[in-house]
């Protein structure tokens, strides 16, 4: 076992000895290869280092024979530069001489006209001189002659003069006014006619029927709907009159009240559009097209401002304003009539040297209680003078409504200016129909009598007054007093108006009941 143990020791320690011999050799070996690497190594810095040197200086002589060729080029345009600096200054040169001499000849041209000048003045005051002897002269002959004194002679021939243009003045002014007075009507005329030529505007009777075109005649029973409830739907909340006839591809919406009329039609056309036409349908459509009739108000008001070149008008005057493009007067349309009159009262204040702006705003807003007077009790005239002081009108305008229906006397050539353009608009011919206007009044009339019965929500004349269309709330009025209050308003209706033929009444009563799935 001890001498295992030995050979195992002896083994160790030849195995050390013979890797410290080999790693002294590997050392020596890599110290000598070292050695050879680190000698090629300067070798090839030297040689490196030498190109280098050489390439500089070959870039260097490269790039000094660049400046050099830059320097040249520098050179020559310089030089060429300053030549054409000279060839510049030697032609502004030639032209100040040139100048100069022209001047110089001017100079003594001047000089020239100067001495002809003093000459002339001179010779002038020799002869003034001799004039003023002359007179002198002339004038101590005459007062020889007659016997009185220069100032005596004066004094007698102004007192003649005086007396003859007298008389002749007192003449002649009477002459003026005779022929001012002949001419001042004629002056008038002339000038209401160059402002209606200038103003010469088209008039065309307010119809009360709208046609709507229909893209085939399969529309018209869509429109009529299962056992009519569409159509009875659209007329009780528009409360106009929808006439379906033979004729092909085509609706008449009846209404006497414009607004009505309008709102109808563009409920029906977006309906047609759509293609869902029931009730439901109808009564947002109709929604919608309230809207855009309130819409189309404001921009009509805008527009009409516009038009006429009127500024600083309160908003709600212009939207009072817009509301008249739905409202008539005897058959003529109040916008149009409106911004007619302010043309004109325009033109006759330029005519006669007024205020042109004034007098538009005032024929403008003359009829601005039209747009409310079926809303508010009294007269167009009190409630456009009411509206025009809420929204701090100016006095003249607010004194050009009160005045241009003759309720008050005109005290401005505004007011005059208005109720002239105001009566110069209404007697075109063609411009209004006074059966119309008592047509829609009797309408109107028959509205608002029905709409006074308790339990009655809203009244709608339709059938050229030939039917009242009435709803009721259906908590107030049963179903048995239906007949009852049907009677009462057709007693109530032939004692307090006029008409022809008869009227029928027709009562409506709906309940709704809505609920909700969830």
């Amino acid at each position: 076992m001890e001498l295992n143990t030995l050979s195992i020791i002896l083994c160790v320690a030849g195995f050390i000895v013979g890797a410290l011999v080999f790693f002294f050799i590997g050392i020596g070996y890599r110290k000598k290869v070292a050695e050879k690497e680190i000698g090629s190594a300067e070798q090839e810095a030297k040689r490196i280092i030498n190109e280098a040197i050489k390439g500089g200086e070959s870039k260097k002589r490269e790039m000094l024979l660049e400046a050099k060729e830059e320097i040249h080029k520098s050179r020559t345009e310089a030089e060429q530069e300053n030549k054409e600096r000279r060839a510049d200054l030697q032609k502004q040169e030639r032209r100040l001489q040139q100048k100069e001499e022209t001047l110089d000849k001017k100079l003594e041209v001047y000089e020239h006209k100067e001495e002809e000048l003093a000459k002339k003045v001179q010779a002038l005051h020799e002869q003034q001189e001799e004039v003023a002897t002359i007179k002198r002269s002339q004038l101590e002959m005459l007062e020889k002659i007659s016997g009185l004194s220069q100032e005596d002679a004066k004094e007698f021939l102004l007192k003649n003069i005086e007396s003859e243009i007298r008389h002749e003045t007192a003449m002649k002014i009477k002459e003026i006014e005779t022929q001012m007075k002949e001419e001042a009507d004629q002056y008038a005329r002339e000038i209401i006619s160059t402002a209606i030529q200038r103003c010469a505007a088209d008039h065309a009777a307010e119809a009360t029927v709208s046609v709507v075109s229909l893209p085939n005649d399969e529309m018209k029973g869509r429109i009529i709907g299962r056992e009519g409830r569409n159509i009875r739907t659209l007329e009780t909340i528009t409360g106009v009159d929808l006439i379906i006839d033979d004729t092909p591809e085509t609706i008449t919406v009846s209404s006497f009240d414009p607004v009505r009329r309008e709102v109808a039609r563009l409920a029906l056309e977006k309906l047609i559009v759509d293609g869902r036409i029931h009730p439901t349908r109808i009564e947002d459509m109709v929604e919608k097209a309230r809207r855009e009739v309130d819409q189309t108000i404001k921009q009509e008001g805008e527009r009409a401002t516009f038009e006429t070149g009127i500024h600083g008008l309160h908003p709600e005057i212009i939207k009072l304003i817009g509301r008249q493009k739905y409202r008539t007067s005897y058959g003529q349309n109040v916008l149009n009539h409106s911004i007619e009159v302010a043309h004109i009262a325009g033109l006759l204040a330029s005519e006669l040297g007024e205020d042109v702006a004034l007098a538009k705003r005032a024929g403008l807003l003359h009829d601005l209680g039209k747009s409310v007077d079926h809303e508010m009790e009294g007269s167009h005239v009190h409630l456009g003078v009411e509206l025009a002081r809420k929204y701090k009108e100016s006095p003249a305008v607010i004194h050009a409504i009160e005045a241009h229906h003759g309720d008050v006397e005109a005290k401005t050539v505004i007011a005059c200016l208005v109720q002239a353009a105001d009566a110069i608009s209404a007697a075109r011919p063609g411009a209004r129909r006074e059966n119309v206007e008592n047509y829609i009044r009797r309408l109107e009339k028959l509205e608002e009598l029905t709409s006074s019965f308790h339990g009655v929500e809203k009244a709608f004349a339709i059938q050229a007054g030939r039917e009242v269309r009435i709803m009721v709330k259906p908590e107030d009025v049963s179903e048995d007093n239906m007949t009852l209050l049907a009677r009462e308003i057709a007693q109530k209706i032939e004692s307090e108006l006029e008409y022809p033929g008869q009227i029928k009444i027709n009562l409506i009563r709906e309940t709704k009941a809505v609920d909700y799935a969830k």
